[in-house]
């Protein structure tokens, strides 16, 4: 609840510190202190651990360690790239304020109780998404991405909704103890219900085959909020698609409905985001393809119903959202997106090269970085579950797919003769950059460091 609310109140600080504070710069330092104290107002959570707030809102270990590494990803966000904020436009405090109100959306995501405050959540997060996307007004593609965002938001936005009216239609409530699907003889209803559900979350969570907007919003978005849209948001929403089918649609009788369904997803996910990628020019398209490839990886802690599952989505929500802002940031300083952009880099900026290459080796789940461990957990926590081996040999395939797409990178780094297009970097982005690569390592060589506080 405090890291709830201490973002929403930083979120409506900064809107009204915009009408007054021109410096842009002073912007991103308190927009960075706001994510701090919300960081320390989370742990205060600690000493709420087991509380429910009038049935809607349970304050669990889980949800305060996932908001931790929510908040502490925003954090490490805004040191890296909230710089290029006023490239976008004039309303830079805006900017901060918007995705202040993301993480309030994403702490209700990660400790929602009942199936209204889901719904509130997923628009909490969705809705300043849609605006962030079409912040580049001169530029038309982001125009295009923002109304295509919009109206396909919307659609799956309404498919949620019939959901949890059929699951409210069948089990008579919306909190997710009192639902009780996984006894009994399954209602034709809840079984709709949860269908529905799950192919709008998977929406929101850009999983095949509802992925066919993800490529071109994140293409056409501002990449320095493509960067954010694509690592904590995507975390969140995942949190929120697994909390709701590990509580409410749990039971033996009822996973073996949907479970099927599930793992096919996760298949055409894996496969469509992988070989998909293999064929991107553009590094920025790639890394939209790439984050596909990685939602098909998250989505085995939705299929597996275990301990390992939940340890597994913290990690990767960690691992994958540090790698990929680090990438993002690094491409925010170069002036061409193509893999021709990099070609060189290593010999101009040999720190952004190695930081590159440590995040890209994280994403394939090379050994030693977080990425190994985050893919590890979610594997393992499928073998435990039983009878989806197929999916776990597809799985590694695709991993050892996406060694090609992201090696072409480093190759092109380390290998290539050219002169990047460089905004040479300051102190404070290279400490950044030190500090990502620190805790892909650190986490790759003690993920439970991170586990343990579960």
């Amino acid at each position: 609840m405090n890291a709830l609310i201490s973002s929403a109140l930083f979120g409506v600080c900064l809107m009204f510190i915009g009408l007054v504070v021109k410096n842009k710069q002073s912007i991103k330092y308190f927009a960075i202190l706001g994510a701090a104290m919300s960081f320390g107002a989370n742990l205060l959570d600690c000493y709420n651990v087991g509380t429910t707030l009038y049935g809607m809102i349970e304050v669990s270990s889980f949800s305060v360690v996932f908001n931790g590494v929510a908040i502490g990803a925003t954090m490490l966000y805004f040191l890296l790239c909230g710089s290029s904020f006023e490239k976008v436009g004039e309303h830079v405090a805006d900017y901060f304020a918007l995705m202040f109100f993301i993480l309030a959306g994403i702490t209700i995501a990660s400790s929602f109780s009942n199936l209204l405050m889901l719904f509130l959540a997923i628009e909490i997060i969705s809705i300043p998404q849609y605006i962030l996307a079409g912040a580049d007004k001169r530029n038309q593609k982001s125009n295009e991405a923002s109304l295509k965002y919009f109206l396909m938001g919307s659609f799956s936005t309404g498919i949620l909704l019939m959901g949890i009216a059929l699951i409210y239609g069948a089990a008579g409530s919306f909190n997710l103890a009192e639902i009780g699907l996984g006894t009994g003889e399954l209602h034709p209803l809840s079984l709709c219900g949860i269908m529905l559900m799950a192919f709008a979350l998977s929406f929101k969570v850009s999983a095949a085959p509802f992925h066919f907007w993800t490529p071109d919003v994140y293409d056409g978005s501002p990449t320095v909020f493509t960067a954010f849209m694509a690592t904590v948001v995507k975390a969140g929403s995942f949190v929120a698609f697994a909390r709701l089918f590990h509580t409410a649609f749990a039971g033996g009788s009822i996973s073996e409905h949907w479970g099927l369904i599930i793992a096919i997803i996760t298949a055409l996910t894996l496969l469509i985001g992988n070989i998909t990628a293999v064929f991107q020019q553009s590094v920025k398209r790639m890394l939209a393809y790439s984050s596909i490839a990685q939602a098909g990886f998250m989505l085995f802690a939705v299929v597996a119903m275990n301990e390992t599952a939940t340890q597994g989505i913290i990690l990767y929500a960690a691992a994958y959202s540090v790698a990929s802002i680090g990438i993002f940031a690094v491409l925010l300083k170069l002036g061409d997106y193509t893999l021709d952009g990099f070609n060189g880099l290593a010999k101009s900026q040999p720190l952004m090269a190695f930081a590159t290459t440590v995040f890209l080796m994280s994403l394939a789940g090379i050994p030693l970085t977080a990425g190994f461990f985050a893919k590890y957990f979610v594997l393992a926590a499928a073998i435990q579950q039983g009878g989806l081996l197929w999916l776990v040999i597809l799985a590694v395939l695709c991993a050892a797919v996406s060694v090609y797409y992201y090696f072409r990178v480093i190759m092109a780094m380390y290998f290539k003769s050219g002169t990047p297009q460089i905004t040479e970097p300051s102190g404070g982005f290279k400490a950044g950059l030190v500090l990502a690569v620190a805790i892909v390592i650190v986490l790759g060589v003690y993920p439970n460091l991170l586990l343990n506080l579960l």
